[in-house]
Protein backbone atom coordinates (compact mmCIF):
# COMPACT_ATOMS: atom_id res chain seq x y z
CA UNK A 1 0.00 0.00 0.00
CA UNK A 2 1.47 2.97 -1.24
CA UNK A 3 1.37 6.66 0.92
CA UNK A 4 -0.87 8.01 -1.80
CA UNK A 5 -3.10 5.12 -1.07
CA UNK A 6 -3.09 6.10 2.71
CA UNK A 7 -3.54 9.02 2.78
CA UNK A 8 -6.48 8.43 0.91
CA UNK A 9 -7.85 6.08 3.18
CA UNK A 10 -7.29 8.54 5.58
CA UNK A 11 -8.94 11.26 4.82
CA UNK A 12 -11.89 9.41 3.82
CA UNK A 13 -12.31 7.79 6.99
CA UNK A 14 -11.71 11.94 8.68
CA UNK A 15 -15.07 12.47 6.68
CA UNK A 16 -16.51 9.54 8.02
CA UNK A 17 -15.35 10.45 11.52
CA UNK A 18 -16.92 14.26 11.14
CA UNK A 19 -20.41 13.02 9.61
CA UNK A 20 -20.03 10.84 12.80
CA UNK A 21 -19.79 13.46 14.95
CA UNK A 22 -22.42 15.39 13.44
CA UNK A 23 -25.05 12.76 13.58
CA UNK A 24 -25.51 12.68 17.33
CA UNK A 25 -28.43 10.08 16.63
CA UNK A 26 -25.78 7.58 15.48
CA UNK A 27 -23.60 8.74 18.08
CA UNK A 28 -25.61 8.29 20.59
CA UNK A 29 -26.95 4.46 19.01
CA UNK A 30 -23.18 3.28 19.30
CA UNK A 31 -22.38 4.33 22.50
CA UNK A 32 -25.63 4.21 24.64
CA UNK A 33 -27.11 1.10 23.35
CA UNK A 34 -24.75 -0.93 24.35
CA UNK A 35 -24.55 0.45 27.90
CA UNK A 36 -28.65 -0.60 27.84
CA UNK A 37 -28.92 -3.74 26.28
CA UNK A 38 -25.98 -4.86 28.99
CA UNK A 39 -28.27 -3.43 31.71
CA UNK A 40 -31.28 -4.87 30.49
CA UNK A 41 -29.96 -8.22 29.82
CA UNK A 42 -27.33 -8.43 32.61
CA UNK A 43 -30.56 -7.26 35.42
CA UNK A 44 -33.57 -8.01 33.27
CA UNK A 45 -32.67 -11.95 31.57
CA UNK A 46 -31.87 -14.81 34.42
CA UNK A 47 -32.20 -18.18 34.63
CA UNK A 48 -32.04 -18.88 37.90
CA UNK A 49 -35.61 -20.05 39.18
CA UNK A 50 -35.86 -18.63 42.37
CA UNK A 51 -38.60 -17.90 44.99
CA UNK A 52 -41.86 -19.79 43.02
CA UNK A 53 -44.60 -18.17 44.72
CA UNK A 54 -46.65 -21.50 46.77
CA UNK A 55 -50.17 -21.63 48.31
CA UNK A 56 -50.26 -24.80 50.60
CA UNK A 57 -53.59 -26.23 51.62
CA UNK A 58 -52.56 -28.46 54.91
CA UNK A 59 -55.41 -30.77 56.03
CA UNK A 60 -53.27 -32.07 58.39
CA UNK A 61 -52.66 -28.54 60.10
CA UNK A 62 -52.66 -30.47 63.72
CA UNK A 63 -49.92 -32.78 62.90
CA UNK A 64 -46.38 -32.05 64.22
CA UNK A 65 -45.00 -34.12 61.57
CA UNK A 66 -46.42 -32.02 58.30
CA UNK A 67 -45.29 -28.52 60.35
CA UNK A 68 -41.90 -30.51 59.91
CA UNK A 69 -42.14 -31.26 56.32
CA UNK A 70 -43.16 -28.00 55.11
CA UNK A 71 -40.18 -26.12 56.81
CA UNK A 72 -38.07 -27.56 54.38
CA UNK A 73 -39.91 -25.62 51.92
CA UNK A 74 -39.75 -22.21 53.89
CA UNK A 75 -36.43 -22.49 54.47
CA UNK A 76 -35.54 -23.21 50.46
CA UNK A 77 -34.83 -20.23 48.61
CA UNK A 78 -36.57 -21.66 45.85
CA UNK A 79 -39.61 -21.54 47.08
CA UNK A 80 -42.09 -18.98 48.56
CA UNK A 81 -45.25 -19.82 50.59
CA UNK A 82 -47.13 -17.11 49.81
CA UNK A 83 -51.25 -18.33 50.98
CA UNK A 84 -52.34 -20.92 52.93
CA UNK A 85 -55.93 -21.98 51.97
CA UNK A 86 -58.59 -24.79 53.15
CA UNK A 87 -60.30 -25.67 49.63
CA UNK A 88 -59.60 -26.29 45.61
CA UNK A 89 -61.37 -23.01 44.63
CA UNK A 90 -58.96 -20.74 46.06
CA UNK A 91 -55.76 -22.81 44.84
CA UNK A 92 -57.70 -22.70 40.93
CA UNK A 93 -58.34 -18.92 41.45
CA UNK A 94 -54.68 -18.19 42.59
CA UNK A 95 -52.79 -20.08 40.27
CA UNK A 96 -55.38 -18.82 37.17
CA UNK A 97 -54.79 -15.02 38.22
CA UNK A 98 -51.16 -15.99 38.47
CA UNK A 99 -50.72 -14.87 42.22
CA UNK A 100 -48.93 -18.66 42.57
CA UNK A 101 -47.07 -20.90 39.93
CA UNK A 102 -48.26 -24.11 41.96
CA UNK A 103 -49.86 -25.51 44.99
CA UNK A 104 -49.07 -28.33 47.84
CA UNK A 105 -51.94 -30.19 49.24
CA UNK A 106 -51.08 -32.25 52.15
CA UNK A 107 -54.07 -34.83 52.91
CA UNK A 108 -55.29 -35.27 56.23
CA UNK A 109 -54.12 -38.42 57.27
CA UNK A 110 -50.81 -37.27 56.00
CA UNK A 111 -48.69 -37.80 59.32
CA UNK A 112 -50.52 -40.76 60.21
CA UNK A 113 -49.12 -42.60 56.97
CA UNK A 114 -45.38 -41.88 57.64
CA UNK A 115 -45.76 -43.07 61.78
CA UNK A 116 -47.39 -46.48 59.88
CA UNK A 117 -44.28 -46.85 57.61
CA UNK A 118 -46.60 -46.17 55.32
CA UNK A 119 -46.33 -44.34 51.54
CA UNK A 120 -47.95 -41.11 52.13
CA UNK A 121 -49.63 -38.89 49.27
CA UNK A 122 -48.46 -35.32 48.29
CA UNK A 123 -50.60 -33.88 45.77
CA UNK A 124 -48.66 -31.23 43.74
CA UNK A 125 -50.41 -28.80 41.19
CA UNK A 126 -48.23 -26.60 39.02
CA UNK A 127 -49.25 -23.80 36.60
CA UNK A 128 -47.94 -25.81 33.61
CA UNK A 129 -48.74 -22.63 31.08
CA UNK A 130 -44.41 -22.28 31.37
CA UNK A 131 -43.14 -25.42 30.14
CA UNK A 132 -39.75 -25.03 31.30
CA UNK A 133 -40.01 -23.23 34.86
CA UNK A 134 -42.86 -25.71 35.12
CA UNK A 135 -40.49 -28.52 34.53
CA UNK A 136 -37.44 -26.99 36.97
CA UNK A 137 -40.11 -26.09 39.32
CA UNK A 138 -41.21 -29.87 39.65
CA UNK A 139 -37.36 -30.79 39.88
CA UNK A 140 -37.27 -28.76 42.74
CA UNK A 141 -40.06 -30.01 44.84
CA UNK A 142 -38.83 -33.64 43.70
CA UNK A 143 -35.39 -32.57 45.85
CA UNK A 144 -36.91 -31.11 48.50
CA UNK A 145 -39.11 -34.64 49.10
CA UNK A 146 -36.31 -37.09 48.47
CA UNK A 147 -34.05 -34.97 51.19
CA UNK A 148 -37.03 -35.52 53.68
CA UNK A 149 -37.25 -38.69 52.92
CA UNK A 150 -33.61 -39.90 53.27
CA UNK A 151 -33.21 -37.99 56.55
CA UNK A 152 -36.70 -39.47 57.69
CA UNK A 153 -35.28 -43.06 56.47
CA UNK A 154 -32.01 -42.49 58.77
CA UNK A 155 -34.01 -41.22 61.97
CA UNK A 156 -36.31 -44.72 61.56
CA UNK A 157 -33.49 -46.46 61.44
CA UNK A 158 -31.32 -45.06 64.25
CA UNK A 159 -34.33 -44.95 66.74
CA UNK A 160 -34.80 -48.67 66.20
CA UNK A 161 -31.36 -49.46 66.52
CA UNK A 162 -30.47 -50.50 62.75
CA UNK A 163 -27.86 -49.17 60.65
CA UNK A 164 -29.70 -47.24 58.24
CA UNK A 165 -29.18 -48.64 54.43
CA UNK A 166 -25.56 -47.36 52.52
CA UNK A 167 -27.14 -44.80 49.79
CA UNK A 168 -25.45 -43.54 46.81
CA UNK A 169 -24.26 -39.52 48.40
CA UNK A 170 -23.70 -37.12 45.12
CA UNK A 171 -21.03 -34.50 46.31
CA UNK A 172 -21.17 -32.49 43.01
CA UNK A 173 -18.06 -29.70 42.81
CA UNK A 174 -18.78 -27.20 40.10
CA UNK A 175 -16.03 -26.19 38.02
CA UNK A 176 -15.64 -22.02 37.06
CA UNK A 177 -18.85 -20.91 37.58
CA UNK A 178 -19.12 -22.05 41.66
CA UNK A 179 -22.20 -20.32 42.60
CA UNK A 180 -23.91 -21.44 39.37
CA UNK A 181 -24.86 -17.76 38.83
CA UNK A 182 -26.46 -17.26 35.47
CA UNK A 183 -25.15 -13.98 35.21
CA UNK A 184 -21.70 -14.83 34.48
CA UNK A 185 -23.23 -17.52 31.31
CA UNK A 186 -25.40 -14.53 29.91
CA UNK A 187 -23.30 -11.52 30.05
CA UNK A 188 -20.28 -12.81 27.29
CA UNK A 189 -23.57 -13.82 25.46
CA UNK A 190 -24.65 -10.25 25.37
CA UNK A 191 -21.29 -8.75 24.59
CA UNK A 192 -21.00 -11.02 21.30
CA UNK A 193 -24.66 -10.03 20.94
CA UNK A 194 -23.53 -5.90 20.66
CA UNK A 195 -20.66 -6.21 18.81
CA UNK A 196 -22.29 -7.74 16.09
CA UNK A 197 -25.62 -5.82 16.17
CA UNK A 198 -24.39 -2.05 16.65
CA UNK A 199 -21.23 -2.93 14.28
CA UNK A 200 -23.42 -4.03 11.36
CA UNK A 201 -26.35 -1.41 11.83
CA UNK A 202 -23.92 1.28 12.28
CA UNK A 203 -21.95 0.60 9.06
CA UNK A 204 -25.24 -0.75 7.03
CA UNK A 205 -26.13 2.92 6.47
CA UNK A 206 -22.79 4.38 6.07
CA UNK A 207 -22.30 3.73 1.72
CA UNK A 208 -26.49 3.95 1.57
CA UNK A 209 -26.38 7.59 3.06
CA UNK A 210 -24.15 8.52 0.48
CA UNK A 211 -26.85 6.95 -2.39
CA UNK A 212 -29.57 9.35 -0.64
CA UNK A 213 -27.72 11.81 0.19
CA UNK A 214 -26.22 11.99 -3.74
CA UNK A 215 -22.62 12.33 -2.26
CA UNK A 216 -21.30 9.20 -3.64
CA UNK A 217 -20.99 10.46 -7.37
CA UNK A 218 -18.94 12.91 -5.95
CA UNK A 219 -16.55 10.23 -4.33
CA UNK A 220 -16.33 8.05 -7.18
CA UNK A 221 -14.95 11.01 -9.28
CA UNK A 222 -12.27 11.32 -7.15
CA UNK A 223 -9.08 9.25 -7.37
CA UNK A 224 -10.48 7.39 -4.38
CA UNK A 225 -10.01 3.68 -5.42
CA UNK A 226 -12.97 1.11 -3.67
CA UNK A 227 -10.53 -1.13 -1.38
CA UNK A 228 -9.40 2.92 -0.07
CA UNK A 229 -13.14 3.88 0.49
CA UNK A 230 -14.52 1.25 2.07
CA UNK A 231 -11.63 0.74 4.30
CA UNK A 232 -11.63 4.42 4.98
CA UNK A 233 -15.46 4.00 5.88
CA UNK A 234 -14.86 1.10 8.44
CA UNK A 235 -12.03 2.21 10.62
CA UNK A 236 -13.96 4.87 12.47
CA UNK A 237 -16.80 2.29 12.79
CA UNK A 238 -14.00 -0.24 14.17
CA UNK A 239 -12.81 2.38 16.72
CA UNK A 240 -16.79 2.91 18.15
CA UNK A 241 -16.78 -0.80 18.26
CA UNK A 242 -13.36 -1.29 19.86
CA UNK A 243 -14.67 1.34 22.50
CA UNK A 244 -18.07 -0.25 22.91
CA UNK A 245 -16.25 -3.77 23.73
CA UNK A 246 -13.94 -1.75 26.32
CA UNK A 247 -16.94 -0.92 27.99
CA UNK A 248 -18.71 -3.69 28.08
CA UNK A 249 -15.94 -5.93 29.73
CA UNK A 250 -15.82 -3.07 31.89
CA UNK A 251 -19.20 -3.17 32.91
CA UNK A 252 -19.08 -7.02 32.88
CA UNK A 253 -15.88 -6.99 35.75
CA UNK A 254 -17.42 -3.99 38.02
CA UNK A 255 -20.89 -3.91 37.08
CA UNK A 256 -21.65 -8.04 37.34
CA UNK A 257 -19.09 -9.22 39.01
CA UNK A 258 -18.09 -11.54 36.06
CA UNK A 259 -14.43 -13.09 36.46
CA UNK A 260 -11.79 -12.65 33.57
CA UNK A 261 -9.40 -15.51 33.70
CA UNK A 262 -8.35 -15.55 30.46
CA UNK A 263 -5.61 -13.71 27.98
CA UNK A 264 -6.63 -9.59 27.46
CA UNK A 265 -4.45 -9.48 24.37
CA UNK A 266 -6.43 -12.75 23.18
CA UNK A 267 -9.72 -11.41 23.75
CA UNK A 268 -8.54 -8.40 21.61
CA UNK A 269 -7.49 -9.88 19.16
CA UNK A 270 -10.07 -12.63 18.43
CA UNK A 271 -12.52 -9.46 18.69
CA UNK A 272 -10.93 -7.43 16.55
CA UNK A 273 -11.57 -10.63 14.00
CA UNK A 274 -15.30 -10.62 15.02
CA UNK A 275 -15.78 -6.94 14.79
CA UNK A 276 -14.10 -6.75 11.45
CA UNK A 277 -16.44 -9.69 10.00
CA UNK A 278 -19.37 -7.55 11.95
CA UNK A 279 -18.42 -4.38 10.03
CA UNK A 280 -18.19 -5.97 6.78
CA UNK A 281 -21.17 -7.60 7.06
CA UNK A 282 -22.58 -4.17 7.65
CA UNK A 283 -20.70 -2.44 4.62
CA UNK A 284 -21.95 -5.38 2.05
CA UNK A 285 -25.55 -4.51 3.82
CA UNK A 286 -24.73 -1.09 2.94
CA UNK A 287 -23.77 -1.91 -0.92
CA UNK A 288 -26.55 -3.99 -2.00
CA UNK A 289 -29.10 -1.82 0.02
CA UNK A 290 -29.39 1.67 -1.59
CA UNK A 291 -32.05 3.32 1.15
CA UNK A 292 -30.80 3.25 4.65
CA UNK A 293 -34.44 2.00 6.02
CA UNK A 294 -33.67 -0.78 3.43
CA UNK A 295 -30.35 -1.19 5.33
CA UNK A 296 -31.00 -0.82 8.58
CA UNK A 297 -34.22 -3.71 8.31
CA UNK A 298 -31.74 -6.11 6.76
CA UNK A 299 -29.25 -5.91 9.02
CA UNK A 300 -31.63 -6.12 11.99
CA UNK A 301 -33.01 -9.51 10.43
CA UNK A 302 -29.57 -10.96 9.47
CA UNK A 303 -28.00 -10.34 12.81
CA UNK A 304 -30.30 -10.02 15.55
CA UNK A 305 -32.65 -13.32 14.75
CA UNK A 306 -29.86 -15.51 14.09
CA UNK A 307 -27.22 -13.91 17.31
CA UNK A 308 -29.99 -14.40 19.60
CA UNK A 309 -31.52 -17.70 18.82
CA UNK A 310 -29.21 -19.37 17.07
CA UNK A 311 -25.46 -18.70 18.30
CA UNK A 312 -26.21 -20.93 21.68
CA UNK A 313 -26.52 -17.31 23.50
CA UNK A 314 -30.21 -18.37 25.36
CA UNK A 315 -31.07 -21.77 24.15
CA UNK A 316 -28.29 -24.59 24.42
CA UNK A 317 -27.48 -25.43 20.44
CA UNK A 318 -27.57 -29.56 21.18
CA UNK A 319 -31.02 -28.75 22.16
CA UNK A 320 -31.80 -27.91 19.15
CA UNK A 321 -33.18 -29.74 16.22
CA UNK A 322 -30.22 -31.08 13.82
CA UNK A 323 -31.16 -29.16 11.01
CA UNK A 324 -31.15 -26.09 12.89
CA UNK A 325 -27.90 -27.80 14.64
CA UNK A 326 -26.01 -27.43 11.10
CA UNK A 327 -27.60 -24.18 10.38
CA UNK A 328 -25.43 -22.71 13.58
CA UNK A 329 -22.52 -23.49 12.08
CA UNK A 330 -22.59 -20.66 10.01
CA UNK A 331 -23.50 -18.12 12.77
CA UNK A 332 -20.37 -16.00 13.50
CA UNK A 333 -21.85 -15.27 16.90
CA UNK A 334 -21.93 -18.61 17.91
CA UNK A 335 -18.04 -18.92 17.49
CA UNK A 336 -17.71 -15.46 19.70
CA UNK A 337 -19.78 -16.50 22.42
CA UNK A 338 -17.55 -19.70 22.79
CA UNK A 339 -14.51 -17.42 22.73
CA UNK A 340 -15.93 -15.30 25.24
CA UNK A 341 -17.12 -17.69 28.05
CA UNK A 342 -14.00 -19.64 27.71
CA UNK A 343 -11.64 -16.36 28.46
CA UNK A 344 -14.15 -15.29 31.45
CA UNK A 345 -14.89 -18.07 33.06
CA UNK A 346 -12.22 -21.29 32.04
CA UNK A 347 -9.04 -18.88 31.34
CA UNK A 348 -8.69 -21.56 28.38
CA UNK A 349 -5.82 -20.29 25.89
CA UNK A 350 -5.46 -20.65 21.72
CA UNK A 351 -4.83 -24.21 22.35
CA UNK A 352 -8.42 -24.78 23.42
CA UNK A 353 -10.00 -22.17 21.34
CA UNK A 354 -7.82 -22.45 18.10
CA UNK A 355 -10.92 -23.73 15.73
CA UNK A 356 -13.18 -21.07 17.07
CA UNK A 357 -10.52 -18.27 16.49
CA UNK A 358 -9.71 -19.66 13.25
CA UNK A 359 -13.31 -19.43 11.98
CA UNK A 360 -13.24 -16.16 13.23
CA UNK A 361 -10.28 -14.86 11.48
CA UNK A 362 -11.97 -16.35 8.23
CA UNK A 363 -15.52 -14.96 8.96
CA UNK A 364 -13.44 -11.04 9.29
CA UNK A 365 -11.13 -11.94 5.88
CA UNK A 366 -13.77 -13.35 3.56
CA UNK A 367 -16.37 -10.73 4.51
CA UNK A 368 -14.22 -7.93 4.05
CA UNK A 369 -13.29 -8.81 0.60
CA UNK A 370 -16.59 -9.86 -0.31
CA UNK A 371 -17.35 -6.25 0.70
CA UNK A 372 -14.55 -4.31 -1.12
CA UNK A 373 -15.18 -6.59 -4.08
CA UNK A 374 -19.00 -5.48 -4.37
CA UNK A 375 -18.47 -2.43 -3.83
CA UNK A 376 -16.23 -2.08 -7.07
CA UNK A 377 -18.99 -3.94 -8.90
CA UNK A 378 -21.06 -1.00 -7.66
CA UNK A 379 -18.63 1.96 -8.61
CA UNK A 380 -18.38 0.60 -12.07
CA UNK A 381 -21.86 0.33 -12.78
CA UNK A 382 -22.29 4.00 -11.44
CA UNK A 383 -19.68 5.39 -13.06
Amino acid sequence: MTGQSLKRIKAVAWKEFVQIKRDMRSLGLALGIPIFMLLIFGYGLSLDIDHVRTVVWNQDASSEVTREFLLNFKNSKYFKIVAYTDNYRDIQKMIDSGQVMMALVIPKDFSHYLEAGKTAPLQLLVDGSDANTATIAMGYVRSVVSAYNVNLLTTMFAQHGYQPPKLVDVRPRVWYNMALTSTWYIVPGVIAMIIMIISALLTSICVAREWERGTMEQLISTPVKAPELVIGKFLPYFAIGFFDLIIALLMARILFGVPFRGSYLLLFILSSFFLTGALSQGILISVVARTQLMASQLASLTTLIPTLLLSGFIYPIFNMPKALQLVTYLIPARYYIVVLRDLFLKGNGIVTIWDEALFLFLFGFIMLGIAIRRFRKKVVENV
